[in-house]
């Protein structure tokens, strides 16, 4: 839990005056060292590293510096050729002493030298982050700071030279997601990556994304006369039964002699929490429903739920099997860790470097793993790396305890799982979200891995949209990029590359860099 304290209130204030801008920056000193203190004093005891004791308490200090609306003090800065603190994510102490230093300097105050940082405090967030992502990912390569992750598909437990070649142009982290294939397929993979790492002398970290609960749609019945869906249109949603399992399986919409679509949930569970109105987003959204009667009574006489179509493509959207499901304003009581994941998890702790953990959203979730994975290791715990896949708006207002309880235990990374998040949070906010998540975590000195859809187009089709590319060239202030499977890989790599290095030299996190330009 956050402390709060007041506002700090600057809009009756002159701070045109540089003594009423230094005595409010002063009270902001005061406030953000005091509220960061308790907020780091209740976090003290879930850290077990004491080196991540400083970035704990560095976060803790963001948390209450962004409690303030800073814009007009930020405003009154710049004229004075000072930091509008603007970029204090990594050392908000540090960068408030330097400000307010040099702001008694030039009120004539006489002890002004002796509160001035040293330049290694100053400096001493962004080593830590370095620190952190090089314990994560590995070194870094001499002309790319940024990481680049890519996502293996099954070929690759068949295919080495496949895999040879994605190393060889740059990746640096590989993903095996549990969801699919076979730990046979795992293993085959896991030895070609090292029989790479050997011939293309580098090295690769190996990450293993757990499955977790991810709802879908279970078996589909479409009416016969119709093959999509529009808005407008009602479509049934039951629990999954067992015999659907094979209709599940075969990836195919059964059609039926009946007037609605009908299809069935995977977590039947999730049905009973569901209200009148709450919204039901399928297949990433592409079908966004809302709740009419959680009470209906189906055809073959079960009950079930009763969803209106709110908005689909004008063309239609097929309805199929094994598609997303999302509930943005229901609260799921999930257990982040599935029969499948547990089973999974032996394998995982005894042959990767990371592990994706899906939907976490709790603190009590980052305990309930370390538990599995040191009855596994037997007190090994900080051998295998965390990265908690931000998915949900339960996850986000929690980030600051993921972080603290992952991180206060092992080495630690978050992921912006740009897919799942857009549809739950509203894709109008991911945006806005996305950087917030970058700047928590660059304050507590946790590494960033920008994910979903980066050069998709290029990836499967051969050819990236112009959009895709300035996303690229964004994801630079993340500490690594995931690239997703597809026929292009190799080539989205090389790309990549040359994007993020061009990148590294105008900007450095939000910092620009202000290289000598040559294009005038």
């Amino acid at each position: 839990m956050i402390c709060t304290t007041p506002e700090l209130n600057v809009e009756s204030l002159n701070l045109s005056s540089p003594h009423v801008l230094l005595a409010t920056l002063q009270a902001l000193r005061q406030q953000v060292e005091s509220q960061g203190e308790e907020t780091f004093s209740k976090w003290r005891s879930h850290i077990e590293r004491i080196e991540f004791f400083p970035s704990a308490l560095n976060l803790a200090q963001y948390l209450a510096l962004r409690q303030n609306d800073l814009r007009e003090l930020q405003a009154a800065l710049m004229p004075w050729g000072l930091s509008s603190l603007g970029r204090i994510e990594a050392r908000v102490m540090p960068n408030l002493e330097a400000v307010i230093t040099t702001l008694q300097v030039i009120c004539g105050k006489d002890s002004a030298e002796h509160n001035r940082p040293p330049i290694e405090a100053f400096f001493e967030g962004n080593r830590l982050l370095e620190l952190h992502t090089e314990e994560l990912f590995g070194k870094a390569f001499p002309h790319r700071r940024v990481r680049i992750m890519v996502t293996l598909p099954t070929e690759a437990a068949t295919d080495y030279a496949l895999v040879k070649e994605i190393i060889r142009r740059g990746a640096t982290c590989l993903r095996i997601n549990c969801a699919h294939d076979t730990s046979e397929d795992w293993e085959r993979m896991i030895d070609h990556i090292r029989r790479a790492e050997q011939e293309n002398r580098t090295s690769c970290k190996v990450m293993m994304d757990l499955a977790g609960p991810k709802i879908r749609t279970g078996a589909v019945l479409t009416p016969i006369d119709r093959k999509r869906v529009f808005r407008g249109d009602r479509i049934l949603l039951s629990r999954c039964i067992p015999e659907s399992k094979g209709e599940l399986e075969s990836g195919k919409a059964i059609t039926s002699p009946i007037e609605d679509f009908q299809i069935c949930c995977t977590v039947p569970e999730i049905l009973d929490l569901l209200v009148v109105d709450a919204p039901v987003y399928i297949d990433d959204g592409k079908i966004r429903t809302r709740v009419v009667d959680t009470q209906y009574r189906l055809p073959d006489g079960r009950l079930g739920l009763l969803l209106q179509v709110t908005h689909a493509s004008p063309k239609g959207v097929k309805l199929r099997p094994e598609k997303g499901l999302n509930f943005p304003e229901t609260i799921l009581p999930l257990n982040p860790l599935t029969a499948k994941d547990l089973c999974d998890l032996d394998f995982v702790a005894n042959h990767a470097d990371i592990l994706g953990y899906s939907f976490v959203q709790r603190p009590a979730d980052i305990e309930l793993l370390q538990q599995e994975l040191n009855n596994r290791l037997g007190g090994r715990l900080p051998k295998l790396a965390i990265v908690a896949k931000i998915e949900t708006a339960i996850a986000v207002s929690n980030l600051p305890e993921l972080i603290v309880y992952a991180a206060g235990k092992q080495s630690f990374g978050v992921m912006i799982a740009r897919g799942d998040l857009a549809v739950e949070i509203g894709y109008q906010r991911l945006t806005e979200i996305q950087e917030e998540i970058l700047w928590l975590c660059e304050a507590a000195h946790v590494p960033v891995i920008w994910a979903t859809q980066v050069l998709e187009s290029l990836v499967k089709d051969g050819a990236p949209s112009r959009g895709e590319m300035t996303d690229a060239a964004m994801a630079e202030r993340a500490e690594c990029v995931m690239l997703n499977k597809g026929p292009f890989i190799t080539e989205a790599i090389t790309i990549l590359d040359d994007v993020l290095t061009r990148m590294e030299a105008h900007q450095s996190k939000k910092t620009p860099q202000l290289r000598a330009l040559h294009s005038w």
